[in-house]
């Protein structure tokens, strides 16, 4: 009986609550729109979080607090940050984000919204000067500039998700060198360039002094292989000519000296050859049995 007793005492306050909420303009009914997110407190301690539609809150006891549930937008001012070679760059950013865990958020940013930018701004502030820092000048402007940001991202993320915060992504907005450097920079690129052209340059020439070396060699031994297969080839010639010569004339050994004579003959005399020789000379044989006859 006290059980109920007290049941029914603690819904007659519940009941007097609400009708003196209602004449008050504080409904028991919580709604929550698409786009937000309410956190329902009870004796400052988080009790519920709603989603878009319709719940209850006890007036006067429950405490309700509206936070958006959409991604929002934050920048960050440009900022002088130095690379990895040296070279100062101002950059400014912004992030994309959203409150992933409203008791984690409530309980890290109890002022609402504005601390839990200059968190993220902060946050994301030093993630830039952290991840440009490991990268050079071209690397930041062209080479690497997708896995900077993704890079950047994943740290955010990192360290604002125990906070309630999620990050979408973080994209920089502007790369620019300071004012007054712009000639300095580009005048250290011109001679960084002129220096890898002539380390290129000469490392071709060698690379083409080596080559043409080989070439020349390979040339050599090409044409002294030629050289030495065409001997072969003519003294083999030269003695398969000789072979054949020899079983023609064998059987008339003195045809085949008159045949020689008359070669040499062919070859020593012309028009325009005196020969002063002895008659009676072994050169003049043939001649002399021909004379003879």
């Amino acid at each position: 009986m006290r059980r109920l007793a007290l049941i029914a005492l603690l819904a007659f306050a519940l009941a007097m609550l609400a009708i003196a909420a209602g004449n008050l303009g504080i409904p028991p009914v919580v709604i929550t729109r698409e786009g937000e997110q309410k956190v329902v407190l009870f004796l400052r301690e988080v009790r519920t979080v709603t989603r878009p539609g319709i719940s209850f809150a006890l007036p006067f006891v429950e405490e309700v607090k509206t936070y958006p549930s959409n991604l929002l937008y934050d920048t960050t001012a440009a900022l002088p940050i130095q690379t990895k070679d040296g070279e100062q760059l101002l950059i400014d950013n912004y992030t994309v984000w959203q409150i992933g865990s409203a008791r984690d958020f409530l309980k890290a940013f109890p002022d609402g919204i504005p601390a839990a930018q200059q968190r993220i701004d902060r946050v994301v502030r030093n993630g830039v000067r952290e991840v440009i820092g490991r990268h050079t000048l071209a690397e930041v402007l062209k080479d690497e500039r997708g896995p900077i940001m993704q890079a950047i991202t994943e740290s955010a993320r990192r360290d604002l998700a125990p906070v309630g915060i999620a990050v979408a992504d973080v994209r920089i907005n502007r790369t620019e060198l300071p004012a007054g450097t712009e000639e300095s920079v580009y005048a250290r690129m011109k001679t960084e360039r002129e220096r890898l052209a002539k380390k290129n340059r000469a490392e071709g020439d060698e690379r083409a002094r080596q080559i043409r070396a080989e070439a020349d060699r390979e040339a050599r031994v090409i044409v002294a292989t030629a050289r030495r297969d065409s001997e072969i080839v003519r003294g083999q010639g030269d003695a398969e000519s000789a072979r054949i010569y020899g079983e023609a004339y064998a059987p008339e050994p003195d045809f085949y000296a008159f045949t020689r004579s008359l070669e040499a003959y062919r070859k020593a005399i012309d028009g325009r050859t005196t020969l002063v020789l002895s008659p009676d000379t072994e050169f003049f044989k043939y001649l002399e049995a021909q004379g003879r006859d």
